[in-house]
């Protein structure tokens, strides 16, 4: 009885000790983890209605100051321009229409309401359409109607300087810090 009782606290000690060297691992490896992804995180803002009928206002930005990086936070747009690594961009809306569903739109001719902020060197680019440059596969989230596959920045780039696509733009500490194409059918 004696014998069985010692098995019993020996194997008991190991467990203990084996369980609690596995915790201080996954400890260690999920602060490394939370340490890495907060040197390049940041906040979680809040999106915008993706077919929204309205522009989205930036309170408190001047246009008078000439065009500018935008406030923190997620804007639906385009980008219309992109020259050195700095993206210029205008809030979009959706305009409904009697023979389709509809189609976004931007500013009127002549409206200053433009951003330009230089697009984060480690952006994170969710195409609705595929990694290659013609727009061919649809990789869309089919709940929310937005990209879902992660292409490189070159491909972000090239896309976006030659025609208008329809995006969720976040701005971080006035950089472009993500991309997520609104799929348009």
């Amino acid at each position: 009885m004696n014998t069985t009782m010692r098995t019993l606290l020996a194997g008991g000690t190991a467990a203990a000790a084996l369980l609690a060297s596995g915790v201080a691992a996954h400890a260690a490896t999920t602060a490394t983890a939370t340490a890495s992804q907060a040197a390049t995180a940041y906040p979680a803002y809040k999106k915008p209605a993706i077919f929204g009928t309205s522009f989205q206002a930036d309170p408190g930005h001047d246009f008078t100051k000439g065009i500018h990086s935008r406030h923190n936070g997620i804007l639906r747009g385009w980008i219309t321009d992109v020259r050195d690594g700095v993206a210029e961009y205008e809030p979009i809306k959706w305009k409904r229409s009697k023979t389709t569903e509809g189609y976004f739109v931007g500013p009127p001719e002549g409206d200053v309401t433009a951003y330009a902020s230089p697009i984060a060197k480690d952006v994170v680019f969710l195409s609705a359409y595929g990694c290659k440059p013609v727009m061919a596969a649809m990789t869309v989230d089919r709940n929310t109607g937005l990209g879902a596959k992660r292409c490189p920045t070159s491909v972000l780039v090239k896309r976006h300087d030659k025609q208008r696509q329809p995006s969720l733009i976040t701005v971080y500490q006035g950089k472009i810090v993500k991309v997520q194409e609104i799929y348009t059918p």
